[in-house]
């Protein structure tokens, strides 16, 4: 069984998108490690607000077909793909870390450049996996984030799904 980490994002009816999610990644792959929910202002375009988490997962899936069936689900809950690269968007399913695999696999780069660049990804991916390294650089998320220099504003939110509150505001 792999340990991969994923990134979900909303900012389309996001509580709504954000639990349907966590359903059915929890149908899919049992229990699930779950970070704080965060919201933040879009980045590199215009728009509402996003909620971003992190996800920890195992899986005897390849990666190409985790990736296809996170697609799966991103389509099944109104995912548009024909509009621009930063736009709004339902439900963002990304593959962050798959165990300490390295580069392009089946399409997959890993680990995904984003835990570097945002804010809304290494936070919460520091909360629930600090003490694990990034498979590249050889240093723990938490200092990751610790270092983390990049102005993105960003803040936990209070979060219920199956009636338990899964995240609280700071």
């Amino acid at each position: 069984m792999a340990r991969v980490y994923l990134s979900l994002g909303s900012n389309i009816e996001a509580y709504t998108y954000i639990a349907a999610a966590l359903d059915e990644l929890a149908e899919s792959f049992g229990e699930l490690i779950i970070s704080s929910v965060f919201e933040s202002e879009a980045v590199g375009f215009d728009g509402d607000n996003f909620l971003n988490l992190v996800v920890g997962i195992d899986t005897s899936l390849p990666v190409g077909s985790l990736s296809k069936q996170l697609k799966q689900i991103e389509d099944a809950h109104g995912r548009e793909r024909s509009g621009p690269k930063y736009s709004g968007r339902t439900l963002d399913i990304d593959i962050l870390t798959y165990d300490d695999k390295q580069g392009v696999i089946d399409g997959v780069v890993l680990p995904r450049d984003e835990v570097l660049k945002n804010a809304f990804v290494l936070w919460p991916l520091a909360e629930v996996a600090g003490d694990e390294c990034h498979p590249q650089l050889g240093v723990s998320y938490q200092t990751l984030w610790q270092q983390y220099r990049v102005p993105q504003k960003l803040w936990k939110i209070d979060f219920e799904w199956r009636q338990k509150k899964i995240s609280f505001a700071q």
